[in-house]
């Protein structure tokens, strides 16, 4: 069975690679969240498994999670198991904090579509003219409008 060779990319392959910029990838090495190799004349390169790992980390910050989250997530998984308890912690209070983000959207992803439909009624004369589009909301009864 052939060898299979590790595939090496320098920054800017690697940089287009996942999506982020040669500043942004720089930037998350100084922050301590990527690790870049070194060839023997200092050159970094990247491989199949950092973009894996840079994937993985930007699925994280999707949620919300802060750089500094990010950083202490990466610090006690290279820890090893012994921080499983307190990773769990962290990506609990991310998780509850992406919820009350999620929630916020889904009640913008909504709101947006009920002016959509507001101003198509007053458009095919479903909705009165004079129908103002607090009225209309309250009318809907979503929920959205009271205090979360």
């Amino acid at each position: 069975m052939p060898v299979e060779i590790e595939r090496r990319y320098r920054i800017g392959d690697f940089s287009e690679l996942v999506g982020l910029n040669s500043p942004t990838l720089r930037y998350y090495e100084k922050e301590g969240l990527i690790k870049p190799h070194r060839t023997d004349n200092g050159v970094r390169y990247y491989t199949d498994m950092d973009a894996k790992w840079v994937r993985f980390l930007l699925h994280l910050k999707s949620t919300g999670m802060t750089i500094e989250q990010l950083k202490r997530y990466v610090k006690l998984r290279a820890e090893g198991d012994s921080t499983i308890n307190q990773r769990i912690e962290l990506l609990e209070e991310v998780r509850r904090n992406f919820e009350v983000e999620f929630q916020q959207m889904q009640d913008s992803w909504t709101i947006l579509n009920d002016k959509l439909d507001w101003y198509k009624g007053k458009m095919g004369g479903h909705i009165e003219d004079s129908e103002q589009f607090s009225d209309y909301l309250q009318s809907l009864n979503h929920g959205y409008l009271e205090e979360r």
